[in-house]
């Protein structure tokens, strides 16, 4: 078993991050030590929660503070009566941050162990249950109701329904086990249900599964802080160009306060269903969702637009926002990557081009954001610094400025 280690990156990947990062300009601000140790902080942080659990309340149907008070009781249920505090952001009045307790280091390992898989020892670690999709691996022994030590495999060596596994893995807490090995393993139809119960885990996170679902959303801070930099107005017509799952879209809906028009793309039909399911559920009549290729999105053969959908004529949006598709690699926390090279870097062409059909889209004096939820400078500033060369009657404007948590 490893303690708790930074990001695993390829070498050709974090050699690629590096050499971006530790750039002359850095060098030479920071001196190359402090440029390092910068550098290493950024992987460690990847690998663990943020300090604080975010949830943005949807305000079309509640207020901030009752629906505080309704998750403030709930996590006293949730967590046997801890007192844990729900506070509101400084600047983003519409986030609530639960605080994230850990790591705990006085959790007794167990000698029944459960594996799981990178993506699920994710989740686990941001306050979710395991999933029995997710278990890799379970002792001989195991039955319903034991107490089991869980583990992450980051690297992916484990093998499906192994007795006992001796790679690299990281303890993630303890849990009480729904299923037995041999249910979990037996050959029966595959299962979907909670496999194991987290009681001790490592990060003390609420789980979010089915609370309050009409009037919370779980989202990352800085996805809240996007559609606030959008900063749409009642009335407006939007496009968000890349919409799936729908949280920024159903963000920037509520923020016009249901009115106005708020088209959302995104060209996988099931992703545009979930962003219909959660219009509904957040009782949002403003939002319009398309099953559509964003680069595809303008059309310039017609004179007039009719039907109000896609594809649409040039400067038809006040306001678009380009969540672009990306490597993720600022998603938290992420133990493992194992992307190549190769598949870090492909996303900057296809950015340029939905870029290129957004700026057309946008109306003379409207607001285009562009935002990923990566870290590297190829699919942020670099584009940024292209966007600015490309269409030089754009013009960069200040984001307001929004304190956000640390990463610590």
């Amino acid at each position: 078993m490893s303690i708790f280690p930074r990001i695993s990156l390829r070498l050709e990947v974090e050699n690629y991050l590096k050499e971006s990062f530790m750039n002359k300009e850095v060098v030479s601000a920071f001196g190359k030590q402090e440029a390092e140790r910068k550098f290493e902080t950024l992987l460690n942080h990847l690998s663990h929660p943020p300090s604080f659990t975010t949830v943005r309340v949807n305000t079309h149907l509640a207020s901030v503070q009752h629906v505080r008070n309704l998750l403030f009781d709930e996590l006293q249920k949730q967590l046997n009566g801890l007192s844990v505090p729900v506070l509101q952001h400084p600047d983003l009045q519409d986030v609530l941050l639960i605080p994230v307790i850990g790591p705990r280091k006085n959790i007794k390992q167990q000698q029944c162990e459960a594996i799981v898989g990178a993506h699920c020892g994710n989740a686990v670690l941001r306050g979710a249950h395991v999933y029995v999709p997710g278990i890799v691996s379970a002792s001989k022994f195991m039955k319903a109701g034991d107490v089991v030590s869980v583990y992450s495999d980051i690297k992916g060596k484990c093998k499906k329904g192994a007795k006992e596994f001796d790679g690299t893995k990281v303890f993630l807490g303890n849990g009480i086990s729904e299923l037995s090995r041999k249910e979990i393993f037996g050959g029966a139809p595959a299962l979907k249900g909670i496999g194991i119960r987290m009681t001790e885990p490592l990060y003390l996170s609420p789980s979010f599964d089915n609370v309050l679902p009409s009037y919370l959303f779980l989202q990352n801070l800085p996805s809240a802080v996007v559609a606030h930099v959008l900063d749409p107005q009642p009335g407006e017509k939007i496009l968000d160009l890349c919409a799936a799952p729908g949280g920024k879209t159903t963000h920037i809906a509520a923020l016009m306060r249901d009115k106005g028009e708020v088209i959302a793309l995104d060209k996988i039909s099931n992703k545009v269903k979930k962003i219909k399911q959660n219009a509904l559920l957040l009782g949002l009549n403003s939002i319009r969702a398309f099953c559509f290729d964003g680069t595809k999105a303008l059309k310039l053969d017609v004179v007039e637009d009719t039907k109000g959908e896609p594809p649409f004529l040039p400067e038809s949006f006040d306001r678009i926002l380009l969540d672009a598709p990306c490597s993720g690699m600022g998603q938290r926390p992420n133990m493992a990557c194992s992307w190549t090279l190769k598949e870090v870097t492909s996303y900057q062409p296809l950015q340029r081009k939905l870029f290129t059909v957004a700026v057309q889209l946008l109306k003379p004096g409207g607001v285009l954001v562009y935002s990923t939820c990566t870290v590297t400078l190829a699919e942020n500033e670099e584009q940024v610094a292209w966007a600015l060369t490309a269409f030089p009657f754009l013009q960069l404007q200040p984001q307001v400025r929004i304190r956000c948590i640390s990463l610590v």
